[in-house]
């Protein structure tokens, strides 16, 4: 066979080797026909080949998302986008912007703020009311486990001073009980009947600006992390997978992450089965698959509601009640967790405390000694605190860690909302991805996309600093928790691809396997690791076709996002 395209003058990591090399890499029929040393590639070469003059610059295999959600960061992209605000003052403007330049809309919707813009992670609805008064206004937060609403919003809903907090969230309130304009965790629900619906289009077109901005930055292949069952009128997000890999708009290599709904219980199984089924039918397994269950154990840290095993810090270091939120008792997350497993599904657990770690840990273990040892490749995500006694069991047990390593730093957020709060001594428990990798733990990794910048070249950079470029900050936690750039290159390549059960066929770049990969401007095996940062996504590749080109991409300036959590 001969080579239709051929990169060459550059270094290749295939991920199979300590680093780079420098080689040749030849493509045919949209996989991989050889790696060899430069020059010696040469015989498969034809006039008709394409050569791609690499000039020095490296080629890996294609990053993959472990735990990202496009279709949802598309939408919010196409409505108020708040992620660009540094301020309150600059999130209020943009509200005010938004609202000015989209007079007809009932409802002002979005996302992106950050909490550490407001005293206690919490804004106040008048805040809002004094730039839209008169239509209702709802705003989720940039982690997604909060939301900001303005007084119309809180009437629409009819949510008053006597409304009472639901099972799994919290209303921020004001001294008489009123709401003050927060809402935490499950209290979002309590405006699902009222606010508008997602409209297909609308949910097809984010997913289209999510994939080219994911494309520019080197994503082949991605987990969407929430693919919920639709209800009150909203596009099933599964739908518009399904539509746009038959429409050959989806080019990335996509698993969609079947929602568990915590107040469905056991019924809702035999929906998402068959649901895994329907894509099955209908879509080629190596683009599109709907077989993982997400199931989300706990809250997050910043609002006291993931779950801990100790307890939780007052403003003045003294020790309260609170432990968290786990939205499942034990018994009830075990019963349906070996359900699954039975089913032949792979579970996601979002495990942000260590309490929801032991827990999801409990649950698969209890799966195993139900069901046996299987090939489901479950994954724990987010993994902010462990306990050192759980960490052998993710080996043992077989769990991947699905790491979010941008934020394994100090920043404000987590220095002013979380770390206060929690036992002396959290911030060196705080990601453990390096004594996860010494135990043995199998690290895949994903950015948690609109929570953070999807750019994988920002998240390699803090996993092997544990800071965020430019910041004048000390390093988060002990040097042993570091990462390698190889251990977390790897957990973006062929960690993911196993975890999306695509390691046959991609993650490494070798014979036969489908020609998915990004070239970077620089080798970044070979640069001091505080310049890690400066490295751009310059080609991405999928199954042979060049999706992404930046020199002729009017799109590719600027695309390297602030790192925020």
């Amino acid at each position: 066979m001969h080579a239709e395209i051929l990169f060459e003058n550059g270094w290749v990591y295939t991920g199979n080797d300590a680093g780079p090399v420098r080689a040749d890499l030849a493509l045919a029929k949209g996989r991989i026909l050889a790696v060899a040393g430069p020059g010696d590639l040469n015989g498969t070469v034809t006039p008709e080949t394409h050569r791609v003059d690499l000039a020095g610059q490296l080629v890996v295999p294609g990053f993959q998302d472990a735990h990202i959600h496009p279709i949802f960061a598309g939408i919010e992209m196409l409505q108020c986008d708040l992620t660009e605000a540094t301020n309150a003052e600059e999130a209020v403007a943009i509200v005010a912007r938004y609202a000015d330049g989209n007079p007809d809309a009932e409802w002002i919707v979005g996302a992106g703020w950050s909490m550490d813009f407001f005293p206690g992670g919490t804004p106040t609805r008048d805040l809002l009311d004094a730039v839209v008064p008169d239509r209702p206004v709802y705003l989720v937060n940039r982690d997604h486990h909060g939301a900001w609403a303005n007084t119309a919003a809180f009437t629409a809903a009819g949510i008053t001073r006597e409304t009472p907090d639901p099972a799994g969230g919290r209303l921020e309130r004001e001294p008489d009980g009123t709401p003050a304009g927060t809402i935490h965790e499950g209290a979002m629900d309590l405006f699902n009947d009222v606010k508008p619906a997602v409209p297909y289009e609308l949910a097809y077109q984010g997913l289209l600006a999510s994939q080219q901005l994911l494309l520019s930055q080197g994503i082949t292949a991605w987990q969407d992390a929430w693919v919920p069952i639709p209800e009150g009128g909203h596009a099933d997000h599964l739908d518009v997978y399904v539509d746009a890999a038959k429409a050959g708009d989806l080019k990335a290599r996509v698993t969609a992450c079947q929602w568990w709904d915590r107040t469905a219980g056991m019924p809702q199984l035999d929906r998402i089965v068959a649901r895994r089924q329907r894509v099955a039918e209908s879509s080629d397994p190596l683009r599109l698959n709907a077989n993982t269950v997400k199931v989300m154990v706990d809250g997050v840290a910043e609002n006291f509601t993931a779950a801990m095993h100790h307890v939780y810090l007052d403003h003045h270091g003294h020790h309260t009640e609170n432990r968290g939120i786990e939205f499942f008792e034990k018994s009830e997350l075990q019963e349906f967790v070996t359900a699954i497993d039975a089913a032949g599904m792979q579970l996601h657990f979002h495990a942000l405390g260590d309490r929801a770690v032991t827990d999801a840990l409990d649950a698969l273990q209890a799966a195993r000694e139900a069901n046996g040892s299987n090939d489901q490749r479950h994954h724990l995500a987010h993994l902010q605190v462990v306990r050192s006694e759980d960490i052998p069991r993710f080996s043992e047990l077989g769990a991947a860690a699905n790491v979010q390593a941008l934020w394994a730093c100090h920043e404000e957020q987590l220095d002013t909302l979380t770390l206060p709060f929690l036992e002396p001594g959290a911030e060196d428990r705080h990601y453990p991805f390096g004594e996860l990798a010494a135990a043995g733990a199998r690290l895949v990794a994903g950015s948690d996309w609109p929570v953070s910048t999807a750019d994988p070249i920002a998240a390699i950079h803090v996993a092997v600093n544990r800071a965020s470029p430019g910041e004048d900050l000390p390093a988060l936690g002990p040097e042993s928790q570091k990462l390698s750039t190889k251990q977390i290159v790897d957990a973006y390549t062929q960690g993911t691809a196993w975890i999306n059960h695509l390691d046959p066929d991609t993650g490494t770049l070798e014979p036969g396997k489908l020609a998915d990969l990004a070239v970077l401007d620089v080798n970044i095996f070979d640069v001091p690791v505080e310049e890690l940062h400066r490295a751009v996504v310059t080609q991405t590749w999928i199954g042979g076709e060049c999706v992404y080109h930046r020199a002729t991409d009017a799109t590719a300036q600027n695309r390297k996002t602030r790192v925020l959590q």
